[in-house]
């Protein structure tokens, strides 16, 4: 009966999985939610070093010819003076800003004017902006950057000239590239974020493209809105005051740094003077920097290896940087399934909930007590009454019975074993690998992101393993409860009142 009882809850208590990977946790659903909303602070943030393979030779003392001329157009129209204590440069990354003298920490590194930025109000000041209004951010930027790249008299051609035709992003990888992450989340992020700009093309194309040929008069490809919107994802600053997304011409040179450990005052945009009412983009080095040395900032420290790799195409050592996301969710079949999501409401989740443990972290402090919620059942379902509904979340924080605690317990480790059953290499192979060295940048990021994926998923199921054991040591919501009311000794021992 007992069994029966826990293969029936188990039924009830669904990790969503993702068709394109046996992994037990993907859900591309959280990736796609972000990237419906581009336009928001979370989304885009601070480019990554791009590799400008086309404009670099390996020799090449000098930068480029196309970044001298872009250069040159920067003194000619005002933004950079000879004064000014950065360069364009070569660097490892590809281009970079060379300091041309020390520079103290938070000392201005360049300034540019809003004349220069590129960003939703470019495209509505612009010859398609009636026929762009109605449309994403995002995708309206997107068109307008493919337009100035395809037409040959373009104000911005000696900025769109630099700019490189890929990264090593992941949307840019062949299928033989993809199938080095196969079972990672990585991979199922990227196909759905790939099949995300393929819709959205399409209904640009239907709704504005075709239509409007006079002022798209060349073919435009999926291949160039991927483009697009790599540099926007790769290259767009956001998170400043009034401008969520905005591309900034030489300022979107900088490269990151993984031991810069801040973002503070770095950028900012501030008034051009006390009597303009003209803004200014301003860059300031978060660190100080040596003459002929590159400048550089902290992209942002919050994002995991997947997301590095996806939006700027390279990953980092760092352990915390390695991570995997829970996804957990209210099965719509389960008898509770109102009273749960009600309670799961009101402690600011939901039917689905995410949950991105980080490896050598400890686990988020709301997912045990989620857990606990949507495997709750039986005869422990009296705690969902609407009695207990306000204290019902302190319940959830400590174990409630040793059938529900053992259930998570399993079907969090078989999860974590479906999961680690999915990649092609094991973490042994993986770092049998990166010791050898010699791989190339992208087969370097797919070792990376599947070993750190897989060091996070042995932890997880680690965790739980361990509570396993400890499942007849614990306290449960009927002790601690005799306990409050002074029937049970704190050694667990009845206590029986006898008559005087």
């Amino acid at each position: 009966e007992r069994e029966r009882e826990r293969e029936r809850m188990a039924t009830l208590f669904t990790l969503s999985s993702s068709s394109s990977s046996s992994s037990a946790f993907l859900s591309p659903v959280k990736t796609l939610k972000r990237l419906s909303s581009l336009k928001t602070k979370a989304t885009l943030h601070f480019k990554r070093p791009l590799s400008v393979k086309s404009l670099l030779s390996p020799e090449s003392d000098p930068p480029p010819p196309a970044v001298q001329t872009f250069w040159q157009w920067l003194c000619d129209e005002g933004v950079v003076s000879p004064k000014s204590p950065v360069k364009p440069g070569t660097v490892p990354e590809g281009l970079g800003l060379v300091a041309l003298r020390d520079m103290s920490r938070n000392e201005v590194v360049l300034e540019i004017p809003k004349r220069f930025w590129i960003n939703p109000d470019t495209v509505s000041a612009s010859e398609i902006g009636n026929v762009c209004s109605g449309l994403k951010p995002w995708v309206s930027v997107a068109l307008f950057l493919i337009r100035e790249k395809l037409r040959d008299e373009s104000p911005l051609r000696y900025y769109i000239d630099i700019l490189p035709e890929y990264t090593d992003s992941t949307i840019y990888w062949s299928e033989e590239e993809l199938s080095e992450i196969q079972g990672t989340q990585l991979l199922s992020t990227t196909l759905s974020v790939k099949e995300y700009v393929q819709s959205e093309f399409q209904k640009v194309e239907e709704e504005v493209i075709l239509p409007h040929k006079q002022l798209f008069p060349f073919p435009i490809t999926l291949d160039d809105f991927l483009w697009a919107f790599g540099i926007l994802r790769s290259r767009a600053f956001s998170r400043l005051r009034g401008q969520n997304l905005v591309l900034i011409p030489l300022a979107d040179l900088i490269n990151h740094s993984p031991s810069i450990t801040t973002e503070d005052y770095a950028w900012e945009i501030k008034g051009a003077g006390l009597f303009s009412r003209d803004l200014l983009f301003s860059l300031r080095t978060p660190v100080s920097v040596k003459a002929g040395e590159q400048v550089l900032i902290q992209y942002d420290l919050n994002k995991s290896n997947s997301e590095l790799a996806l939006d700027y195409g390279f990953i980092e050592s760092r352990s915390d940087r390695n991570a995997f996301t829970l996804t957990l969710g209210i099965s719509e079949s389960d008898p509770f399934f109102g009273d749960k999501l009600d309670i799961a409401e009101s402690n600011s989740l939901g039917e689905t909930a995410y949950f991105d443990i980080i490896l050598d972290n400890p686990l988020p402090p709301s997912l045990l007590p989620y857990l606990r919620l949507v495997a709750i059942g039986g005869a422990d379902a009296f705690l969902l009454e609407s009695i207990f509904r306000n204290s019902i979340w302190g319940h959830l924080e400590l174990p409630i019975s040793h059938a529900n605690e053992e259930l998570i317990c399993q079907v969090v480790r078989n999860a974590c074993k479906s999961a680690l059953s999915g990649y092609r290499t094991t973490i042994e192979e993986d770092e049998k690998l990166k010791e050898g060295g010699n791989l190339n940048p992208r087969l370097e990021i797919a070792v990376g992101i599947r070993a750190g994926e897989k060091k996070v998923l042995q932890q997880i199921d680690g965790i739980f393993k361990e509570r396993e054991l400890e499942l007849d040591e614990l306290e449960y919501y009927q002790e601690r409860r005799l306990k409050d009311l002074g029937l049970v000794g704190e050694q667990g021992d009845i206590i029986f009142w006898e008559p005087k």
